[in-house]
């Protein structure tokens, strides 16, 4: 389980009408022609670098973070993704993602704190990963679903929108821009 400190997610349950939010709407399959395609496997193998923030449901910044990644196939050719994070506040986590490559082109994806398996899809540069994530706040382990955004930019540059929501309320989001190394 990974931290996350929300000093505003307990108050979830007091006003779930200005945080309820839909499902996206949006099929990946909207950007199959768009350029540059996002080849997954090709992108994460070797050195990946991130910068994020993580904000709440009001937008403000409540924690910012650098991830080196590290990716590699192991035998059974998936893709082993090495996630090492350190955080504003000086704390250090690691994720270890296994991303599989399915017959019909889609991906599922295991780690350690992921609560089954996380369900993506690529077309043209784009990307839509779904998962359910542990994340432990103010104490407690919260599951929090995950829908994830990743577009692919010109010069090898990802950007990562990450929408969390627990009861289909919307708690908060995560941007990320990767780049690899030159």
């Amino acid at each position: 389980m990974r931290r996350l400190s929300f000093a505003l997610l307990p108050l979830i349950m007091l006003f779930p009408v200005t945080l309820l939010s839909g499902c996206s709407g949006v099929d990946v399959n909207r950007y199959a022609g768009q350029q540059p395609v996002l080849r997954l496997f090709d992108y994460f193998q070797g050195e990946t670098r991130g910068w994020g923030m993580v904000q709440n449901r009001g937008g403000e910044v409540l924690r910012r973070f650098v991830v080196d990644i590290q990716g590699s196939l192991n035998p059974a050719g998936e893709l082993v993704l090495e996630e090492d994070f350190t955080w504003s506040d000086g704390e250090t986590s690691r994720r270890v993602w296994t991303i599989q490559r399915n017959a019909d082109g889609s991906f599922t994806g295991r780690a350690g704190d992921v609560v089954g398996t996380a369900q993506g899809n690529v077309a043209g540069n784009a990307l839509n990963w779904n998962y359910l994530l542990d994340l432990e706040v103010d104490g407690k382990t919260w599951t929090i679903r995950f829908n994830d955004w990743m577009f692919l930019q010109p010069d090898q540059v990802l950007i990562n929108r990450a929408t969390m929501t627990k009861f289909g309320f919307r708690v908060g989001e995560i941007i990320i821009t990767f780049a690899k190394p030159e």
